[in-house]
């Protein structure tokens, strides 16, 4: 139904592959993974069989080396029909397998990355922690030189996957600095909180990690040391982007949803698409749905010029997360009564989109990141918005 940014042969073939799985492996599932809270493993580990998981990870490594379009056709197409499992999908496949790969020495691209590209195991990013959310450097959790090795303590909070995870990309504090360390869920030291119970995003397991003295070598270190804060900084970039895929594949539902019933509810013996109230409705909720993807997609490309772009990708996520739970929300109120009950599926389409304001960073950080960056580049160049590189 929705018009579709031209794409090449291969990620139009890609994005009738992933249509076709989430046609067939996750849609039937989408209402037990959101009522039981149910993460589907097997589902899981098809992807990684069917190449998705490593998308942005070149065929050596056991990847499918498309980057990062692909990663996005992947999260719009299951954020359509369970935003939790794409939730779940970029946790592992953008916040952890593609930033360790990318950072990771070569021994830790050959030991674990095909392992994480193939769904035997699932990775998680381990960064927000009780009393350091939106102020992610202000983190306690430590590392501790210790011979040759290292010896991690501290915990973290609202992690993705945590309690599933096999390999957790754990940041930590040094004597020096910041520096990601690739810990398994194996390692002694290492254990599992409790899972947190959502209002939305059911079936992404979400929850609480503690390290107790974890020692760990030289050779767990992922990049430079003492050189995370660029790790960190350019992850969330990244993690901004495609994320907000998520929200437009949401979004898509959602007017999907609507338009249906519209064509299909009969009051004062018309159609109530032909009200023009109900009509208004329907254009804004497109007008925010496409500018949505208009703005991801050019936050995509900014992204893969340069991991460091704050104001794209700050304010792709921005308007996509408002603007899904604006359509969601229009949604519930054309279908009435019946958008309410939670066989209507917008009700979970509601309940999904508000994540989309507090994770990845708050609505509220966002925006102060992109007034920042907006007076930044104006002292550089006060006639930077007419410049070709903004558009």
């Amino acid at each position: 139904m929705m018009q579709e940014k031209p794409e090449g042969e291969t990620f139009r073939i890609l994005r009738q592959s992933v249509r076709e799985f989430v046609r067939k492996e996750v849609l039937p599932l989408a209402v037990k993974i959101d009522q039981d809270d149910y993460f589907p493993v097997d589902v899981f580990r098809k992807m990684g069989a069917m190449g998705y998981l490593g998308v942005t990870i070149p065929p050596e490594y056991g990847g499918s080396g498309l980057g990062y379009l692909a990663q996005a056709i992947v999260e719009e197409e299951l954020g359509y029909a369970s935003a939790s499992l794409a939730l779940s999908y970029g946790a592992h496949s953008n916040l952890c397998l593609d930033n360790l790969f990318r950072n990771g020495s070569e021994k830790m691209r050959k030991e674990f990355v095909p392992r994480l590209c193939s769904g035997e195991w699932i990775g998680s990013l381990c960064l927000t922690e009780p009393g350091s959310g939106s102020d992610a450097l202000a983190m306690k959790t430590t590392a501790t030189r210790n011979g040759g090795g290292f010896v991690i303590s501290g915990s973290k909070t609202l992690i993705t996957n945590a309690p599933y995870a096999d390999l957790l990309l754990v940041y930590a504090k040094t004597d020096a600095g910041f520096t990601p360390f690739v810990l398994l869920g194996t390692d002694k030291g290492v254990t599992r909180g409790k899972k947190f119970d959502k209002m939305g995003m059911r079936g992404s397991p979400t929850g609480e990690l503690f390290f107790d003295a974890v020692s760990v070598g030289q050779d767990r270190i992922v990049g430079s040391y003492a050189e995370g804060r660029d790790v960190i900084l350019s992850g969330l970039n990244s993690e901004r982007v495609i994320l907000s895929f998520i929200f437009i594949g949401l979004a898509r539902r959602a007017m999907e949803l609507a338009i249906r019933y519209s064509t299909e509810r009969k009051q004062s013996g018309k159609e109530i698409s032909e009200f023009q109230l109900i009509q208004e409705k329907l254009a804004y909720m497109y007008t925010r749905y496409e500018t949505s993807r208009l703005l991801a997609y050019e936050a995509l490309e900014a992204m893969e010029r340069d991991r460091m772009d704050v104001i794209h990708s700050a304010a792709a996520i921005l308007h996509a997360a408002e603007s899904a739970e604006y359509v969601a929300r229009e949604a519930i109120q054309i279908m009435g009564g019946i958008g309410y009950i939670k066989d209507s599926e917008v009700e979970r389409l509601l309940r999904d989109a508000i994540l989309g304001q507090i994770g990845a960073g708050t609505t509220e950080i966002r925006k102060r990141l992109i007034a920042k960056e907006l007076v930044k580049l104006y002292r550089k160049d006060n006639n930077f918005l007419g410049e070709d590189e903004m558009r």
